[in-house]
């Protein structure tokens, strides 16, 4: 099993980045997947989630201004970031259902 997450990167605040993460090894086409984020010091947070026949859910935090989104032919996931702000920058993680985490993609927002 493998969940790779890449798109990280330093974005200046209200800038944009778009994180994949690319599954294998388990049907990713039933899980439900999201993605969760971890800035230092401070608590796990989730992001956001996406059903296997594309419900979505966010965290207050991100609501409209973050999307995720599903490509089950392609078993990749996508979380598009826009307005990008201080408080974002985190470790983002890739998740399948409770069972499956990516190694994480450092974003970092700074001017």
């Amino acid at each position: 099993v493998q969940l790779v997450e890449s798109g990280g990167g330093l974005v200046q605040p209200g800038g944009s980045l778009r994180l994949s993460c690319a599954a294998s090894g388990f049907t990713f086409s039933i899980y439900y997947m999201r993605w969760y984020r971890q800035a230092p010091g401070k608590e796990r947070e989730l992001v956001a989630g996406i059903s296997t026949g594309g419900r979505t859910n966010y965290g207050g935090s991100v609501k409209g201004r973050f999307t995720i989104s599903r490509d089950n032919a392609k078993n990749t996931v996508s979380l598009q970031m826009n307005s990008l702000k201080f408080e974002d920058t985190a470790v983002y993680y890739c998740v399948a259902g409770g069972d499956y985490w990516g190694q994480g993609t450092q974003v970092t927002v700074s001017s």
